[in-house]
């Protein structure tokens, strides 16, 4: 039972680093090895000086709801940890984690919303060079930790308590 407690926790917590990486590294679009886009900010480095100049990104409301959407995924999967740690010794034998597989199910659906929202409006976000870049790692992870999200929560609800 040790192993397999070990084995759902360590994956809560590789899926919290993936959502982290996903929300706050810098390649959701890039347009050449030089500019990037994440969700804060669109940075270009500058080659005389080899440091990276940043600028905010769109003032999009579709952007402003993926932003939203992936802070709210990390918290509803932070809490989601919490209640489990929480569950883990404070409920009875034999109860199941159905708080903990909400939450991680809802963490998993707002992620999903925010990277099927950047898909669709990314030519809204980048107008006049939406041709000329590619997705980056971290949409790819926004998409990776959605399965991984919706597969955590399914598990914590069929999850039950033991000693």
């Amino acid at each position: 039972m040790s192993f397999l407690l070990f084995g759902v926790t360590a994956f809560h917590l590789i899926i919290l680093v993936i959502l982290f990486v996903a929300t706050l590294d810098n390649s959701w679009w890039v347009f050449s090895q030089d500019e990037t886009v994440n969700l804060w900010y669109d940075c270009l480095l500058d080659n005389n000086t080899s440091v990276w100049l940043c600028s905010t990104v769109s003032n999009n409301e579709w952007f402003h709801a993926v932003q939203g959407l992936m802070v709210l995924a990390i918290l509803f999967s932070s809490f989601s940890f919490m209640i489990f740690m929480c569950q883990l010794y404070l409920m009875e034998r034999g109860g199941l984690f159905y708080a903990t597989g909400i939450l991680q199910i809802l963490a998993s659906l707002s992620v999903f919303s925010a990277a099927v929202i950047y898909a669709s409006h990314v030519s809204e976000f980048h107008p006049d060079r939406e041709k000329s870049g590619y997705f980056g790692h971290c949409f790819v992870l926004a998409w990776v930790a959605f399965p991984l999200s919706m597969v955590s929560g399914i598990m914590y609800i069929h999850l039950r308590k033991r000693d």
